[in-house]
């Protein structure tokens, strides 16, 4: 567990400090449970943040890149904004063209969360109201941040419904790990042989075999070659908005990707039990508000969102439907180390 957790005031909202044994620093707000920052060494034992993030809390409400923020209701997208749940027909917020994206304009991301920390682990609650954003249900969500001495944050989510309704949820957050304007020059490892192809509107259209394609990730490969790289679904995303598949869920989490920068030797990798991985090389990041009064530029971080597959209601809905009496559960980790 970290070794321990301060928190101050962060104009209207709160940062939560979690600091480990090696002075590894992670800062979460209670604006949208929201990773702001993450302090970690490079070869050298020089810290830099590994996330982006912006300035104030005004910029995250404001913002459009969900930047490190847990994302609900619904983490990506619903095809038209609708789907069926046992017979009747909902609709939820068009805020993405005709689709669904993210839990909508006020999804989890931008509400204040109430905090608790003890033993070293920072606990995050919303109560979602039914009706919001369309959704049925009314949604008691807990999300529980810990970092340990070895550097991994655990991310353990729990919901819990008094009617039937769609979940899945994840977090936002873009890494970084040279602290540089792009992560090109990064190196990334998928362990998946299927992603999900996508139509105009990012939505999946059919689940793909990997090989011999740019989407093969088995192997470590240069983000920007693969970037370079000429491919019809590249063109429709501008780049990577892909989600890879895994077999099922897993009792424990399980190493799914790898992600290194070789200038700095910082090496992030991710664990997780849920069954889909949502790749996101930051293609419309152009302009974004960034830290200091800057902009990022396209690249300028990824982001590796573990949860079920974009708009799995509408073609699995049993898995993607929680009940009351049920559990919702999804553990990831992300460990960060230095090779």
């Amino acid at each position: 567990m970290a070794t321990s957790i301060d928190v101050r005031r962060w104009g209207d909202a709160h940062l939560y400090t979690l600091r480990n044994a090696s002075d590894m620093r992670i800062e979460i707000s209670d604006l949208g449970a929201t990773l702001v920052s993450w302090l970690a060494p490079d070869r050298n034992g020089h810290f830099a943040d590994v996330l982006l993030g912006h300035d104030t809390p005004d910029d995250y409400r404001h913002g459009s890149a969900f930047m490190g923020a847990i994302i609900g209701r619904w983490a990506n997208r619903i095809r038209d904004a609708r789907f069926m749940l046992d017979g009747v027909a909902h609709e939820v917020e068009r805020n993405e063209g005709a689709n669904h994206l993210h839990g909508g304009s006020a999804g989890f991301h931008r509400q204040m969360w109430r905090a608790d920390h003890s033993n070293g682990a920072l606990a995050m609650t919303l109560d979602s109201p039914a009706g919001a954003a369309g959704f049925p249900g009314n949604l008691a969500v807990t999300v529980r941040y810990a970092l340990d001495d070895s550097g991994t944050l655990s991310i353990d989510y729990e919901a819990h419904t008094d009617a039937p309704t769609p979940v899945s949820l994840t977090n936002h957050a873009y890494f970084n790990l040279s602290g540089d304007a792009s992560i090109r020059d990064h190196e990334i490892s998928i362990a998946s042989d299927s992603y999900f192809g996508i139509d105009e509107t990012s939505i999946p259209v059919a689940l793909a075999n990997v090989a011999n394609t740019v989407f093969d990730l088995r192997a470590s490969a240069s983000i920007g070659a693969r970037l370079d790289a000429s491919h019809a679904q590249l063109a429709l995303a501008g780049g990577f908005d892909h989600c890879y598949a895994f077999d099922d869920e897993a009792r424990e989490p399980r190493r799914v990707a790898v992600l290194f920068d070789p200038s700095s030797g910082r090496e992030l990798s991710v664990a997780t039990d849920a069954r889909g991985l949502q790749f996101y090389s930051g293609n419309y990041l152009e302009g974004v508000k960034a830290r200091n009064g800057t902009r990022y530029r396209k690249h300028a971080g990824l982001c590796l969102e573990a949860g079920g597959f974009p708009n799995e209601i509408n073609t699995d809905g049993g898995r993607a439907v929680l009940r009351p009496g049920e559990v919702y559960r999804q553990r990831t980790r992300y460990t960060l180390r230095v090779r």
